[in-house]
């Protein structure tokens, strides 16, 4: 049988993860129903992550199956277990955190499997939300000494995300988190999200998968990804994710940093060249050494993980062995 039609040889070796093709994972869910159109992919994809019905159709469609289906064994278990210890039966959110790179199309993950799995009959109310709400802002970043490591798992208030996480998997009926713009680059005062006891949420952020790390005066040491029924990790060569980047980069100085009230208003008017290589400055003096350093050493604390090829589309997929 061709490779590109069963598993590889990881699933009867070692590894934690069963690795399929990008065939052999589209083939999984056949019969499920593709509830979204090109209209809808359209709108939900990110600037510089090109992606079309076809890979929602290989590659997410199959995802939110197997989502679907996790989701029913979670409550299955969660019922029995509060049938043993006798308890009130109450519903708490199935937890996703989605994790990777600047620019490797994490946004965009997150959003279509929003829409995919809202349109599952026992999920219709999925949240979104993203980790750069509890950076600190930049007033505070400057004062630690922390702009030029804005990312960096020191720059967010990890404590304020602890407590965000915990409260909504204890199911309180409103939780709040700040609100980042990423037009003027800061946290916008006195403006909040609510989550309201979504059926899913979806937290997706570059260090979301990051392990606890003891320090001194903290009371746990928990971890975000502790209160996650399931992880993603989208992934892709540093080179092509650099090639992005920079792509990404030339793009915003023609939109958002024209914009007289964008932090990054002084790029609009720099050359090809000049943006390119400012770009290629950001992605090598900050964005790659947090991705070496903190981000990617979390993908193998993974769910699943997607990677992608030069032209963004998955072209494997590992999944953790239960």
């Amino acid at each position: 049988m061709p490779s590109s039609s069963r598993l590889t040889a990881n699933t009867v070796s070692s590894s934690p993860f069963v690795d399929l093709d990008r065939e052999a994972w589209r083939r999984l869910s056949a019969s499920t129903p593709l509830p979204l159109t090109a209209a809808d992919v359209d709108r939900l994809a990110g600037l510089g992550d090109p992606i079309d019905l076809a890979e929602v159709d290989a590659i997410y469609r199959p995802i939110s199956r197997l989502l679907d289906l996790y989701i029913a064994a979670t409550r299955g278990l969660h019922q029995a277990s509060s049938t043993f210890l006798r308890e009130e039966l109450t519903t708490t959110p199935f937890v996703i955190g989605v994790a990777g790179s600047v620019a490797v199309g994490k946004s965009t993950t997150a959003r279509v499997l929003r829409e995919l799995l809202a349109r599952w009959p026992a999920t219709p109310d999925v949240q979104l939300i993203t980790t750069d709400g509890f950076l600190y802002p930049n007033a505070e970043l400057e004062r630690r000494g922390l702009m030029q490591r804005k990312g960096f798992p020191e720059s967010y208030d990890r404590r304020a995300l602890l407590r965000f996480v915990s409260q909504v998997k204890a199911g309180r009926e409103e939780v709040r988190a700040p609100v980042y713009d990423h037009l003027t680059y800061d946290i916008v005062p006195d403006r909040e999200i609510v989550v309201t006891r979504p059926d899913v949420l979806i937290v997706e952020g570059l260090n979301v998968l990051q392990p606890a790390r003891a320090s001194a005066g903290e009371a746990s040491n928990l971890a975000v990804s502790d209160f996650f029924d399931f992880s993603i990790y989208v992934d892709a060569r540093t080179r092509d994710v650099r090639t992005w980047y920079v792509d990404r980069f030339l793009r915003l100085r023609e939109t958002a940093f024209a914009q007289p009230e964008s932090y990054f208003h002084r790029y609009a008017s720099l050359s090809d060249a000049e943006a390119a290589d400012r770009a290629e400055h950001i992605w090598d003096t900050i964005n790659a050494p947090n991705l070496e350093a903190n981000i990617l050493p979390t993908r193998s604390r993974a769910t699943l993980v997607l990677t992608k090829g030069p032209d963004h589309s998955v072209e494997r997929v590992r999944l953790r062995k239960l």
